[in-house]
């Protein structure tokens, strides 16, 4: 069981790590008063495995509720729940400036200055800020570094999370996908639609694949991606991504597009790459 309490100032990012757990498979829970997270840790224990991995945010917008949070700490203890606690700091001129951004109130100082309540607000956290497992200063940090330290710091064996990779087969005559981050066209390759006995075929089976791979430039093609992907993939994964969407198109996506689609997915997946298909236009009548 994971069970990470994450904490800190106001501004300082807490909604982003919320985000960036709950995309490592985390059940996250956002504003949970503390008195609650006793019986929550409970039931989660009680739940045979299926949650393992909680996060839950918790902070000053809990008011009155937010006084008793080391008294719920102690009773997570005394009951054998286990737990770590993630603070999230940032400098006073740079929460500052998030605030001006973003135009909200601090929930210290309804009327008053920004400043006012970022200084009660250390001064209410400085017990917790001390006694947290870890700190992370995000003063300096763009959401991406953020989330490169959070994978590092919560990943079981501190490695990135695998990127999801979205394969689309389609036909450019029915609109290409709206979502691909990477689209690539082979209707350059020769077209079974005009060969009799082919065109009631579809390119999932063995007929089209065999007529398609007996040109070389079918099986250079492929390879050329292979390699272009296998570049890529790390970098978009660096950048955050967690799924990269790839559409690959002919005239009517029956044919070429859905060929080389399951062929890339294949030769992906024996690279160790988690990877899903879809033939969008497969059904689509010519």
């Amino acid at each position: 069981m994971r069970f990470i309490i994450v904490t800190g100032l106001s501004g300082a990012g807490k909604t982003l790590v919320s985000h960036y757990l709950e995309d490592m498979g985390f059940f996250c829970i956002d504003n949970l008063p503390p008195q609650l997270m006793p019986k929550f840790a409970e039931l989660c224990y009680q739940s045979d495995g299926k949650v393992d991995k909680i996060a839950v945010v918790v902070d000053i917008r809990g008011g009155d509720f937010f006084d008793d949070l080391f008294e719920c700490l102690e009773i997570m203890q005394e009951s054998g729940y286990t737990y770590e606690v993630l603070y999230l700091d940032a400098s006073d001129e740079v929460l500052i400036r998030r605030y001006k951004e973003s135009r909200r109130i601090h929930p210290l100082v309804k009327e008053g200055r920004v400043i006012e309540g970022i200084r009660l607000e250390r001064q209410r956290l400085k017990k917790l800020r001390e006694t947290a497992t870890n700190v992370i200063d995000t003063s300096n940090l763009q959401p991406r570094q953020l989330r490169e330290i959070i994978h590092k710091l919560i990943s079981d064996n501190g490695s990135q999370p695998k990127l999801i990779i979205s394969i689309i087969s389609f036909g450019f005559k029915h609109g290409m996908p709206l979502d691909a981050d990477i689209v690539l066209d082979v209707r350059f390759l020769p077209n079974p639609f005009w060969i009799d006995g082919l065109k009631e075929h579809t390119g999932r089976e063995p007929v089209i694949k065999e007529y398609l791979f007996m040109f070389p430039e079918t099986q250079t093609f492929l390879a050329k991606l292979i390699d272009l992907l296998e570049f890529l993939i790390p970098y978009y994964a660096r950048e955050g991504k967690n799924q990269l969407v790839i559409g690959i198109g002919c005239t009517g996506g029956v044919h070429r597009s859905v060929t080389i689609a399951d062929a890339a997915a294949e030769m992906l997946r024996k690279n160790g790459r988690t990877v899903i298909q879809e033939h969008r236009d497969i059904n689509e009548a010519n």
